[in-house]
């Protein structure tokens, strides 16, 4: 046993984090790209590597889909609601501070 569940209950949960990370990921992805355009995200697409934490976020189950469900709240709570674009998220999103 694992924190209290057998080790076939841990792999299915983790399977599925990451099956539903991926799903939000990708309807993320097509909203974004929807709303911006994709030649014009590949163009204005910056060099910002994600940090390690959310690298290594993959292997817990569930966190990186709460992590693009952040994304998607910043989106919505502190750029859409205060009258920026798509666009200007993006750029947050990909471009380093100091750029």
């Amino acid at each position: 046993m694992i924190a209290g569940m057998f080790e076939q209950d841990l792999a299915a949960y983790i399977i599925f984090g990451l099956i539903v990370n991926f799903v939000f990921s990708i309807l993320f992805g097509l909203y974004l790209s929807k709303n911006i355009g994709l030649e014009q995200m590949m163009r204005s697409k910056g060099e910002r590597e994600q940090s390690l934490f959310v690298k290594l976020s993959l292997f817990i189950p569930y966190v990186k889909m709460f992590i693009t469900l952040y994304r998607v709240a910043i989106l919505q709570i502190y750029f859409l609601n205060r009258g920026y674009t798509h666009q200007e998220y993006w750029i947050y999103l990909t471009h380093n501070e100091e750029t």
